[in-house]
């Protein structure tokens, strides 16, 4: 078992565009197999991230850093990056950056957590109105306690970059979001300028993670939602992958992996999920078949998609029936409990690392196997059928 030694996590508030230190040597990798050495792999508990030393940014500059560091210590695995036993998912050495973490709840904070835990840098891109906030409680160590990895260390964000991927580039936002208060203090934040201070402050990445989405009429039945709506949720919840994709490419080592997350309304009907998402939804499905091609011929890229079930997420809550959603899951899906985002977080570890080196173009779904069903098995209509129930522990 390799020993430990003790790390030390920092915040560094700064500007963005200046080099933040560059990869950590980490140690923390998630095995599947008897023994794990370097962490113990038990299960990743939906928790959170921030590398040794953090950057929040807001703007692009060159000079000087002048920060306040706020040491926190946490145990990380040490030693040099050894052959390890049983078939692990091994990510030291990559960077990630993953884009619509807000908070610690949720999908995208469970798959940068996990990306971490299996030994990846962490760089995150946060929708700018959310930014102050999220930069605040991960300050003031509000998060902490969802930011513990399986051996015991904090997960770490190496930096923080403001970004609202609906427009790509400055020429795109109009005048009523420059001038809106809650841009106000931050600048480089289209995708185009975001991937042009990853690119000045690190250099490449190596996994590219969508979490994101939005529709401003979700709540509106499709008939009633208008083009405005539709095309907003199209925008921002499928073109923006494309977007991303498409700046990040270049500065994606070949051999790299790029995520996003769809939902079964994309090829089911789920009343209540409207304002065109779940039209966003299939076109994010198509879109990874068709650039999944381009991205493998041109780059050694690959592109895949996980289709998650329903979670109790902020942003699930606020369309106003996920609860009813987990609980018809929990019902009818074949594995009968509650999907968890660690879950979620770990396939899309899986789907990022070399084991999955021949998956691409792919709609992985993690849903506990709802997917798979043709029929409510709860409907009164089966209460003659012997249909089997899983134990209760």
């Amino acid at each position: 078992m390799a020993a430990t030694a003790t790390r030390i996590t920092q915040f560094v508030v700064a500007k963005p565009c200046i080099s933040a230190s560059h990869q950590s040597s980490r140690s923390t990798v998630a095995c599947f197999g008897n023994e794990t050495k370097g962490s113990s792999w038990t299960k990743l508990r939906s928790s959170s991230f921030v590398p040794s030393t953090q950057t929040f940014s807001k703007t692009c500059h060159s000079n000087a850093l002048k920060s306040q560091r706020h040491g926190i210590k946490a145990m990380a695995a040490a030693g040099d990056k050894q052959p390890l036993p049983g078939l692990p998912v091994d990510l030291r050495g990559k960077r990630a950056f993953i884009a619509g973490i807000a908070d610690d709840n949720g999908y995208g904070w469970a798959i940068a957590k996990s990306l971490a835990a299996a030994g990846a840098e962490i760089l995150v891109g946060t929708w700018v109105p959310a930014l102050n906030i999220f930069e605040t409680s991960l300050r003031r160590g509000k998060f902490d306690e969802s930011r513990v990895l399986p051996d015991g260390s904090l997960m770490e964000i190496t930096k923080v970059y403001p970004l609202d991927a609906v427009f790509d580039s400055p020429e795109d936002v109009p005048e009523d979001i420059k001038t809106n208060k809650r841009y106000a203090g931050s600048s480089n934040w289209t995708v185009k300028e975001v991937v042009e201070c990853v690119k000045q402050d690190f250099g490449t990445i190596d996994i590219l993670v969508h979490s994101l989405a939005n529709g401003p009429e979700v709540s509106k039945p499709l008939l009633e939602t208008s083009r405005y709506g539709y095309l907003a949720a199209i925008s921002a919840s499928s073109y923006s992958f494309v977007s991303l994709l498409r700046h990040f490419l270049p500065i994606i080592n070949p051999g790299g992996a790029t995520l996003s997350l769809t939902y079964i309304a994309s090829e089911r009907i789920i009343p209540g999920y409207g304002g065109g998402m779940s039209s966003a939804k299939a076109a994010l499905e198509s879109d990874t078949k068709v650039l999944a091609f381009e991205a493998g011929r041109k780059h050694n890229v690959r592109v895949n998609t996980i289709s998650a079930g329903p979670l109790r997420s902020r942003a699930a809550k606020a369309i106003g029936f996920i609860d009813m959603m987990i609980d018809y899951s929990l019902e009818n899906a074949p594995l009968q409990k509650e999907l968890t985002a660690d879950e979620v977080g770990n396939a899309a570890a899986f789907l990022a690392s070399p084991l999955a080196s021949a998956v691409t173009g792919a709609v992985v779904y993690v849903d506990n196997g709802l997917n798979a069903m043709g029929v409510g098995v709860d409907s009164p209509v089966f209460r003659d059928l012997d249909i089997p129930k899983a134990p209760k522990n």
